[in-house]
């Protein structure tokens, strides 16, 4: 939205321009429209100068969001803070093995439950941790989906959905900080 209000202004501004020409020219010299086009283009050129440059430094910001974020990602996750990540997700159901068809429902009711109490006071570096327990999550609910109840498949689907939608929202909101927007208000 914010982007293109230097484009609305610089309509709106042509349409002023057009209509104070046209509305003064019956009581005005060409030289005096001329100098008032002169005053007007300049307003114009002020206003997409403006632009211009906030157009670069929100580019600057998110080449540097970008690059943050891809260095953040190659480094490897630690395996005792996973582990510890993953029973404080997890509970019971920590030990991917231990979970069957008859508990995997439950065992995505625990995660989200908890990725819900305590998502808003998460780092980046702990969403990569949750996103790691959810791949193995869901490699442990393909291994046995065959066995699922139809029920408890549609749940677990509607809690997946739920996850990715408050994980994109967190990188949402972190990518309108870091390219300087307003924080939107955390769900």
């Amino acid at each position: 939205m914010e982007t293109s209000a230097p484009y609305f202004l610089l309509f709106r501004t042509n349409l002023l321009l057009a209509s104070l020409v046209w509305l003064t020219a019956c009581d005005s010299t060409p030289r005096e429209r001329q100098e008032i086009v002169r005053q007007e283009a300049r307003k114009l050129d002020t206003l997409a100068d403006k632009a211009a440059v906030k157009l670069r430094a929100a580019g600057r910001r998110t080449m540097q969001y970008d690059s943050a974020a891809r260095v953040r990602k190659s480094q490897p996750l630690g395996k005792a803070a996973e582990a510890s990540f993953t029973k404080e997700l997890l509970g019971t159901y920590s030990d991917f093995q231990s979970i069957n068809p008859d508990n995997v429902a439950a065992a995505y009711t625990q995660f989200m439950r908890q990725v819900r109490a305590k998502r808003r006071t998460w780092t980046q570096r702990d969403w990569d941790y949750a996103d790691a327990i959810y791949k193995h999550l869901n490699e442990r609910r393909r291994a046995i989906r065959l066995d699922i109840r139809a029920s408890d498949d549609v749940r677990i689907k509607s809690l997946q959905a739920e996850y990715l939608a408050l994980e994109n929202g967190r990188d949402l909101k972190d990518y309108g900080q870091a390219i300087g927007n307003k924080p939107a208000a955390d769900r």
